[in-house]
């Protein structure tokens, strides 16, 4: 398909930009048009994929396989194992590319961006389905990756023609003063698994809709969805060479990326350790490097849930357990700690513990299952691990097990009366596992809930204004939500991003996010 040039014209008179609806698992024609798309994506499982530099498929002289968390037996799909040299060649293309990507028309990356939410729309079904099979995503959190991916790519091309137009600057009597934005040039992008399509497609289309390049290095749990978009952004128009895709481990592809020297900047999402390590070699300058590398980190968090004895405590219940078990608890935002006001902490364990019971842990492509495997055994076994380390800690209510022999299933798992200092009140765990904490006041609760090196998202139930107020300002996290989960952040209304060690603040899918990806350039002109 050739690249769109859509006019300038056309594109200005975009509607307002509106957030993707999900699909109504509760219709059986919703549930039967998702079962025939996994029939489809199941029929392609096994194939080999190649890594895409330019305009060719290269092919490394190992592979590694990706398998189902479900049914480790299964194979999804084989993928190249690069090494330093190309990731070298990956790079070299990109820079090569960037020449001409850069002086492209912000209309027509729009134009293409837009076109690959449309492609998107249409194989959403698809999509969410090989979630299912490489990641465990159950079918709502999937139909929710591939909905968040969908609003990436059309709130970041509203957004890259707001950029590319006139900027408010002052004008000085005798002068034409403009302010513009360029991009940057090459841009790794290095995203997690556990938001396979949404945060790697988030990243990735925020780059190259910006005018820069990307080499894309997905990790090796799910580099069949991330293969499978890039071949998406082909169908839409993009050029060769604009996203080169490269798969292998990180200590070796993605180490040499992020030392390479024409690398004008990496994005990364993932663990603190990994995205530390990222920051300093990137940070140490390179043979023939002409810029200073700029950093993209967004990395872990201990979220907490602070209950006052004021709030809807039905609502709380509810908001605490979906947080906590939502895909197994990998995700980034989820709540691993419910701080509970202690005159409410019994008859909320007692709810609580009766709601989670409910849930049921099984194949993520079973529409009877809430909740998946975890993502590998590696995972589970450090889960199972923290699991042990809490049970000396506190009182183990429910869960703690694995389930099965032949997935990565563990129960959700709650462990309560725990010391707000204890290691699993501290340490990231990244599983259903919930630590829950007993405050005295709700300011007690707040000091809690600070307590910790992270400071991503957090959430607050309390139908006490004054309270409520006091958490705005005092709760010191990224992403603070009122009465309602601390997962779930939306494009365009909840721009994501944390503090302290939960990353540099990036604010994804928020109005300055592009920003980022570019640099300005200030130009007067005496007339």
């Amino acid at each position: 398909m050739p690249a769109i040039e859509a006019p300038a014209s056309e594109l200005t008179r975009l509607s307002e930009f509106h957030n993707e609806p999900y699909a109504d698992f509760s219709r059986p024609q919703v549930r039967e048009h998702y079962q025939e798309a996994l029939a489809r994506v199941r029929s392609r499982l096994g194939r080999e994929y190649a890594c895409r530099i330019g305009h060719e498929d290269r092919h490394a002289s190992k592979t590694f396989a990706s398998l189902n968390p479900s049914n480790p037996q299964e194979v999804i799909a084989r993928h190249q194992e690069a090494g330093p040299e190309l990731a070298a060649e990956a790079v070299a293309a990109a820079a090569k590319m960037f020449e001409c990507w850069r002086l492209s028309a912000a209309e027509k990356r729009a134009g293409i961006l837009l076109r690959a939410a449309e492609l998107l729309r249409q194989r959403k079904a698809e999509f969410a389905a090989l979630m299912a099979l490489e990641t465990g995503k159950t079918w709502p959190e999937g139909e929710a990756d591939a909905s968040e991916a969908i609003d990436f790519c059309e709130y970041y091309a509203r957004l890259a023609l707001k950029l590319a137009g006139p900027q408010p600057v002052t004008q000085l009597a005798g002068e034409r003063d403009e302010l513009m934005y360029l991009p940057l040039g090459v841009v790794v992008v290095i995203p997690p698994w556990n938001f396979p399509l949404a945060i790697m497609a988030g990243m990735t289309t925020a780059a190259w809709v910006a005018g820069n390049t990307v080499v894309l290095k997905p990790s090796s749990d799910s580099a069949t969805i991330a293969a499978e978009f890039v071949a998406l952004l082909r169908e839409a128009g993009l050029p060769d060479g604009v996203v080169n895709l490269i798969t292998g481990g990180g200590t070796v592809a993605g180490r040499a990326l992020v030392e390479d020297p024409r690398v004008a900047m990496i994005a990364f999402t993932g663990s603190k350790g990994a995205g530390l390590d990222i920051q300093q070699r990137a940070a140490a300058p390179r043979a023939g490097q002409q810029v200073v590398k700029r950093v993209i980190l967004e990395l872990g968090g201990k979220d907490a849930i602070l209950v006052d004895e004021e709030a809807d405590f039905e609502a709380a219940v509810e908001g605490v357990a979906v947080s906590a078990f939502g895909y197994q608890g990998q995700k980034c935002s989820a709540c691993s700690r419910a701080i509970v006001h202690e005159k409410i902490y019994d008859r909320f364990l007692e709810a609580l513990v009766a709601r989670a019971g409910r849930i049921r842990t099984g194949a993520a492509e079973d529409f009877s299952h809430t909740m998946g495997p975890v993502i590998n055994e590696r995972a589970m076994k450090g889960i199972l691990g923290y699991i042990d380390i809490g049970k000396k800690e506190g009182r183990l209510l429910l869960g703690g097990k694995r389930l099965g022999e032949s997935g990565y299933f563990i129960e959700p798992t709650i462990i309560a009366d725990i010391a707000p200092r204890a290691r699993i009140a501290q340490e990231e765990i990244f599983g259903p596992v919930l630590a829950v904490i007993s405050c005295r006041s709700f300011e007690h609760g707040l000091e809690i809930a600070n307590d910790t090196e992270y400071g991503l998202t957090g959430a607050v139930y309390s139908r006490n204004r004054e309270k409520i107020e006091r958490a705005k300002r005092e709760f010191h996290v990224g992403n603070l939500y009122i009465n309602r989960k601390c997962t779930g952040a939306m494009v365009g209304a909840h721009p994501f991003g944390g503090f302290k060690m939960s990353g540099t603040n990036s604010k994804a899918g928020g109005p300055d996010y592009l920003l980022l990806f570019t640099q300005a350039k200030s130009v007067a002109e005496k007339v």
